[in-house]
């Protein structure tokens, strides 16, 4: 199954509330020859277009390939999230690879969300950046386990933008009755995703980046040049970046083994007007404690955004309205006739520890995927990584690249039906409270 195609129409964008308020840019043409060049990136998301635009800005000749449009995968259709750290706990980072590495890894995470902030603030990009995400949990003890992080990250990393919320002030931010508290993170931040890519993009095109869209890899030749086929034409470069993420298909076989695509869903309300007072109290952005993770937060017109719902397969379901609103009105059940205009799904990639690999598979070829969730600010400094490690610099794409990872067990065949009995495990675990 081509995930390319299995979900969405051919070059256009999902039916989401991101696309209808895009900011307008005219398309990329289709490769229509074959060409040279210095890097080619595959792929249009944050992490290639962030490769590309720091690629461009030291010299090399770049072009970028895209099968349907720029920001057209996960990178244009996520929650929005700005999150601090990595995506595995940094305890559980240290225990992983000791003390020093962990340090790093929490040192190149807060160089992903300056990053960001700063690409927004240099290109000008109105994307909505905004500060502040709360991560709440369900219960007393997960409220303690939230204080006992943010403590940890305080006396070991000297982090001070964190707030404490007990179940009082959790309520005051976010009045669901379902959360407990849990801290308020104002180092992170909430954006548009899809006009940050499309910021991302304009920033590449004007620093020299050829950019393809409509342009499918159908295969590499892993030769010095290397071979980059497409449909009709080739592009031979020096240099690889893979960064098709859930995307990536059959390109790399050693990527696949340890990196899988899978989907999660958004609804966005109608406009709630006194409503959205009951949701948030503050333009910040939440997630809570569960494994299948809810994720929210108000749009510039005053809709919920709520992620949340597991889909088991590459398909998406029939009604992702449907899907989505049942998680929704268990953390909000006065919204149970709340109007859905907007509903999409999309496909990420997920590791078995949820940190991204990062990998060179060949001499001259890099990849980076795997943010299982955490990709506005891991992706597009992943991609800026490798950029600096094919000029020379290669100290943070290394760090990154030493987490020990693993392969999916079952291989190819068995490694769906596995990660299907796994997550219904987990998702059980979520509705039991265990």
């Amino acid at each position: 199954m081509n995930l390319l195609y299995s979900n969405d129409r051919k070059g256009e964008y999902p039916d989401s509330w991101y696309a209808a308020t895009a900011n307008p840019m005219d398309r990329f043409p289709a490769l229509s020859e074959d060409t040279k060049a210095d890097v080619c990136v595959v792929g249009g998301g944050y992490t290639g277009l962030s490769a590309a635009l720091h690629l461009a800005e030291a010299g090399f000749d770049v072009v970028l390939l895209e099968a349907h449009r720029v920001g057209f995968g996960a990178s244009g259709r996520n929650g929005g999230q700005l999150g601090s750290a990595q995506r595995m706990d940094q305890e559980d980072l240290e225990r992983l690879v000791g003390d020093a590495d962990a340090a790093k890894l929490w040192d190149l995470a807060e160089d992903a969300k300056d990053l960001v902030k700063s690409l927004i603030a240099r290109h000008q990009i109105a994307c909505d950046l905004k500060p502040g995400i709360a991560v709440l949990g369900l219960s007393r003890s997960e409220q303690k386990e939230l204080h006992d992080h943010a403590g940890h990250l305080s006396e070991r990393y000297g982090y001070d933008q964190i707030e404490l919320l007990d179940e009082n002030a959790g309520h005051a931010l976010c009045p669901s009755p379902a959360y407990k508290g849990g801290y308020l993170d104002m180092g992170a931040a909430h954006l548009h995703p899809l006009n940050f890519a499309l910021g991302l993009a304009q920033a590449a095109a004007k620093a020299g980046v050829r950019i393809f869209e409509s342009t499918e890899v159908m295969g590499i030749d892993e030769t010095q040049p290397a071979v980059i086929r497409t449909a009709h034409r080739n592009v031979r470069a020096e240099h690889v970046i893979l960064a098709c993420n859930g995307y990536l298909g059959d390109l790399n076989r050693s990527v696949a083994a340890r990196v899988m695509p899978i989907n999660n869903f958004i609804a966005a309300t109608e406009p709630l007007g006194k409503d959205a007072a009951r949701v948030l109290t503050r333009d910040v952005a939440v997630a809570d404690t569960k494994f299948v993770v809810n994720y929210f937060r108000l749009s510039a017109d005053g809709r919920l955004l709520f992620g949340g719902g597991e889909s088991y397969g590459y398909r998406f379901p029939s009604d992702v309205a449907a899907k989505v609103r049942k998680p929704m009105i268990e953390i909000f059940p006065h919204l149970q006739d709340a109007k859905i205009d907007y509903a999409w799904g999309g496909t990420l990639a997920i590791t078995m520890r949820r940190m991204p690999y990062l990998a060179r598979v060949a001499p001259n070829i890099l990849s980076a995927s795997g943010y299982s969730g955490h990709g506005v600010g891991t992706a597009t400094h992943a991609g800026q990584l490798m950029a600096m490690a094919i000029h020379g610099q290669s100290e943070g794409f290394d760090t990154m690249a030493r987490v020990p990872t693993l392969s999916f067990p079952g291989g190819p065949a068995l490694r769906n039906p596995l990660l299907v009995l796994a997550m219904t495990w987990f998702a059980l675990r979520d509705r039991l409270g265990i």
